[in-house]
């Protein structure tokens, strides 16, 4: 049992912090319909996709975790790709053929080809995440690949194609158990850095023999294995990355990391960095401003559980999801830990406050994996979205309600501090059981709504169509950086709407092993235009914007304003 954080908060502020987000009344709209739909269209859109773990009897413990997803522009044509995370056969193990990533051009109608031979990438790999951004800022989209053995950095030639430039980064010759990752820029140089977290300290050479039931091999508990440092690569700006983890002080080989995201926890305008690990304490890294970071974690009251014990963080967001203009955080974690949803509530302190309510009784049984806040029904208040799925078979036939494929959460935001699960109230595919692994969003159809992307362990990737028959409107950002780089990832946009205040940062990362789309949305409920927006970018610099009409989507480039404008395309009116 570890000792319980210390606190410097009063039951008024935890109280209050309750009131202001996280009582979760029952469904009182359980019978009423729905504002928005989410439809299985992967067939329909031509995903045909297969995730290979490798499994073979060994039972060995990557095969639990994979894989990861990302909607991302790799084109430049302004609509949102899928690229697919996939596994291989353990070495000395055959396979009827190769498997590889999956990289889905978007057609703009609908439909998505498979681009993947095309742009080089077909590579065998035992892949897990993937995170996406121009590095370079040469105006296209890169890909990192985390992998069990070597990761891989695809530089996108902006021709349709990758080029394989591992080594003469300088990312080559180190060998782990990688997981998810993110580009973010922590010292404001304008050039992209990366974080890749690692799990534990694994190869086929040092599995360990685990039974569940004493009688044959099973998966064992990260507990089994110890933990590993992540690595932060800072870009030199000529191609090549630097190993600073030993300097900017995130060198830590007891973690054992799955999660992480990007927020900016003391709101000064630097980007910090949140891990989940998975039994070991959670890591809260607040940035130094002087290429250095602080683990405050157990300081901000995120490293434990409210009875003071590390749980196995698996998934994370980090999201302003009350427009207080502070960020919230979610964390998935194991069955019987239930969800972890940490608001602030001063003094850079968080409580969690899914124990008392009904957000942590619905998650208490299932296992959790890829998260993260979006606004689905475009109201104006960021709802939450949790895959689940069990990492062996067995689990359920030793423990009591613990099944293998497990439904999904959608807790929808109801205003007035109420959040309601109301997965099982939309119909179709969508809440069926499924071992359910990465997830994403983004609006591959060009509507304005989140579409949703979600992978599951040796399981097909599903494609959701989001369809929104409220009526509520939407503005989309496509933020370009100039002083900052040019993804602007970093950058915090704050709009202002009648009586609507929010806030959301672009960033990478995030959920689990996976990527959301770059481009910002801005659901507006009935309202038909913002009346100001203001920017904070990367490199310090702000911008403010005025009278943004609903309905479109802006590029906004730093310096400059709205450089161009293209309405968004008439919401589907959705059928299966």
């Amino acid at each position: 049992m570890f000792p319980l954080f210390p606190r410097a908060l009063s039951l008024f502020a935890v109280f209050a912090a309750a009131l202001i987000l996280a009582r979760v009344d029952p469904p009182a709209h359980a019978q009423e319909a729905l504002p928005f739909r989410l439809v299985d269209v992967t067939k329909a859109a031509g995903i045909a996709f297969t995730h290979n773990n490798g499994a073979f009897g060994k039972k060995y413990l990557p095969e639990t975790l994979g894989a990861g997803a990302a909607f991302l522009d790799f084109d430049n044509d302004g609509r949102q790709d899928i690229l697919l995370v996939n596994g291989t056969a353990w070495p000395g193990q055959p396979q009827a053929r190769p498997t590889y990533m999956r990289l889905y051009r978007n057609e703009g109608d609908g439909r998505f080809s498979d681009a993947t031979k095309a742009a080089g990438l077909e590579v065998e790999l035992y892949g897990m995440g993937v995170a996406a951004a121009d590095y370079d800022n040469d105006g296209w989209q890169d890909i990192l690949i985390t992998v069990v053995g070597q990761n891989r950095l695809f530089r996108n030639t902006g021709k349709g194609t990758f080029v394989d430039v591992t080594d003469t980064a300088g990312l080559g010759d180190r060998t782990g158990f990688s997981t998810s990752a993110l580009w973010f820029d922590y010292d404001r140089d304008g050039w992209l850095d990366l974080l890749v977290l690692n799990y534990v300290r694994w190869t086929p050479e040092t599995d360990v023999y685990c039974s569940a039931d004493g009688r044959q091999k099973s998966y064992c508990t990260p507990e089994a294995y110890r933990g590993t440092t992540s690595w932060l690569f800072r870009n030199n700006g000529d191609g090549t990355f630097e190993d600073t983890t030993g300097k900017a002080r995130l060198f830590d080989s007891t973690s054992k990391s799955l999660g992480v995201t990007l927020l900016d926890y003391d709101l000064d305008g630097w980007p910090d960095v949140f891990i989940a690990n998975d039994t070991q304490p959670n890591k809260l890294y607040r940035n130094n401003r002087d290429g250095t970071f602080t683990e405050l974690g157990l300081q901000a009251g995120l490293a434990f559980s409210e009875e003071g014990r590390a749980r196995a963080g698996m998934g994370v967001d980090a999201a302003d999801v009350d427009n207080s203009g502070t960020p919230s955080i979610v964390i998935t974690n194991f069955s019987g830990e239930m969800l972890g949803l940490y608001k602030s509530v001063g003094e850079g302190q968080y409580a969690d406050l899914a124990p008392k309510t009904e957000i942590g009784r619905a998650t208490r049984n299932t296992l959790g994996f890829g998260c993260f806040f979006f606004d689905v029904d475009l109201d104006g208040r960021q709802d939450i979205l949790v895959v689940n799925g069990h990492i062996d078979e067995s689990f359920s036939s030793l423990h009591a309600r613990v099944e293998y494929a497990e439904a999904p959460h959608l807790f929808l935001n109801m205003g007035s501090g109420r959040l309601e699960d109301v997965a099982q109230q939309i119909g179709g595919t969508f809440a069926r059981p499924k071992v359910g692994r990465g997830a994403a969003f983004g609006d591959y159809d060009g509507d304005g709504d989140p579409d949703v992307l979600v992978t599951t362990n040796a399981g097909s990737a599903l494609l959701y169509r989001n369809d929104v028959r409220s009526g509520n409107q939407v503005v989309r950002l496509d933020l370009r950086g100039t002083k900052s780089n040019r993804d602007a990832i970093g950058a915090t946009v704050r709009i202002f709407a009648g009586d609507l205040r929010a806030s959301r940062m672009v960033k990478t990362g995030s959920s689990y092993l996976s990527q959301s789309e770059l481009p910002l949305s801005f659901g507006l409920g009935p309202r038909k235009a913002v009346d100001r927006v203001v920017i904070e970018w990367p490199s310090g610099g702000k911008d403010e914007l005025k009278a943004l009409a609903a309905g479109h989507v802006y590029e906004v480039v730093e310096g400059k304003g709205v450089v161009a404008k293209k309405p968004l395309r008439a919401a589907d009116s959705g059928t299966q």
